[in-house]
């Protein structure tokens, strides 16, 4: 079977590398893929915002399955398309996407579902934003999200009063992130430990996948801007089945039952645990990204064989098999990310730390320029470890990390150090 991958991200490269490894697959084709993603497959140079040209790709090479990787293209329809072109595809159409692409819309769910999130309010004007924020306490801490898509940067942590209202300003005033900004949602803080839960998901049927811990934050110590992810880790010792199982039943059940249109794809469950269990922070409607290039390198099952079943309406005869082992994953990105970066940075050492033995190089912002690979993305790579031990993947993943290098070149060096002797 060929198989079509859509994206050009770390996500991306991961989902190509574990479905090449399928007998059943000849062909993984990824538009419009990075300077990793040939490695495993053939790169198609057709954006993910042509979705005609998608779909016109796909019917015209036969494609027997396609795995939409980013959210934009899922919000703005490409299922919908491919399903009324006859075109087997994995994932939400667009009016169960709106999950991730209105937080207002994810939050209003939940509120339907009865399902634990924190309280928030929702404001269109930012004045009245500004004037309600008047009347909290000055050192109440809060959370302010743009309603819209914002590449995982729509959400700012303020610490009191004044910062958040400085977020309000930023969102909704300057307009840092667009449209996306139109609405804003102030919530109240959790205090826990975040965890994010994936789960595969058709017709009522829900397969959880192995749950990772990401690191959100540029700076080490959980210190500054929030971007898409550092690094992550899997499994997550503190999240213990039952908790897995609260999630199933008491959160993503009852919110795809809230939906007007049902639901197929992958489910993102961004979760804090607080003292008085699991609230939801967020939703995604596709992998993560990466928690992706951490949890399928744990996957035991063909992963084609999950995507088809939840295709064809088969998804209650799988089961999700997991490694013993544990993986490590640290985002080595560029200098000035989450901000301003530079592109076009040749690439060293990456041979190097891929020939290290349970070490896995998943390409996120890089493209081929000629027989060099270089940056052109905020995240360029994502480096894997396997472990038979939390130390022993860290250890292994920062060998390879030490092995990289590009001008500018910057990671977190606290990745999974929490569970170190786990």
């Amino acid at each position: 079977m060929k198989v079509l991958v859509i994206g050009s991200g770390g996500r991306e490269h991961a989902l190509v590398w574990k479905l090449a490894q399928s007998p059943r697959v000849t062909t993984v084709y990824c538009a419009p893929g990075n300077g990793g993603t040939a490695a495993q497959g053939v790169n198609v140079d057709i954006p993910v915002s042509d979705l005609a040209g998608l779909a016109d790709f796909a019917a015209r090479e036969g494609v027997g399955l396609t795995v939409v990787g980013p959210e934009v293209p899922m919000v703005e329809g490409i299922v919908d398309l491919f399903r009324t072109r006859g075109l087997r595809i994995f994932g939400p159409v667009a009016a169960a996407a709106r999950l991730e692409g209105s937080k207002v819309f994810a939050k209003q769910a939940m509120t339907r579902a009865g399902v634990p999130t924190a309280a928030y309010e929702v404001f269109d004007d930012a004045d009245a934003a500004l004037a309600w924020l008047a009347t909290q306490p000055a050192e109440k801490p809060w959370v302010v999200k743009a309603d819209g898509l914002a590449a995982g940067k729509g959400v700012l942590m303020c610490d009191n009063r004044a910062e958040a209202a400085d977020a309000v300003t930023r969102i909704m005033t300057a307009r840092e992130f667009g449209a996306a900004g139109d609405r804003v949602l102030i919530e109240e803080r959790l205090d826990g430990y975040e965890v994010s839960l994936l789960a595969i998901c058709a017709g009522g049927v829900i397969i959880p996948l192995a749950p990772a811990q990401d690191y959100k934050r540029i700076g080490e110590g959980d210190t500054g801007p929030n971007t898409g992810g550092m690094g992550n880790y899997s499994p997550v010792p503190d999240f213990s089945p039952a908790l897995i199982d609260f999630t199933v039943h008491q959160v993503i059940a009852p919110t795809l039952a809230a939906l007007d249109a049902p639901f197929t794809g992958t489910l993102f469950v961004g979760l804090m645990v607080t003292a008085a269990g699991p609230q939801v922070l967020e939703f995604n409607v596709r992998f993560g990204d990466p928690e992706t290039q951490v949890v399928l390198p744990r996957l035991e099952n063909d992963l084609l064989d999950l995507l088809e079943a939840a295709v064809d309406g088969t998804l209650a005869a799988q089961t999700a098999r997991w490694s013993s082992r544990k993986a490590v994953t640290v985002v080595c990105a560029a200098g000035g990310y989450p901000d301003a970066y530079r592109k076009g940075d040749v690439i060293h050492g990456l041979a190097e730390a891929a020939a290290l033995s349970d070490v896995i190089v998943f390409h996120a912002g890089t493209k081929l320029d000629g027989d060099r690979i270089v940056t052109n993305g905020g995240r360029v790579l994502n480096v894997t470890a396997l472990g038979d031990t939390f130390a022993q993947a860290i250890d292994r993943a920062y060998e390879a990390v030490s092995l990289i290098s590009w001008d500018g070149m910057t990671y977190r060096r606290d990745i999974a150090a929490r569970v170190r002797e786990g």
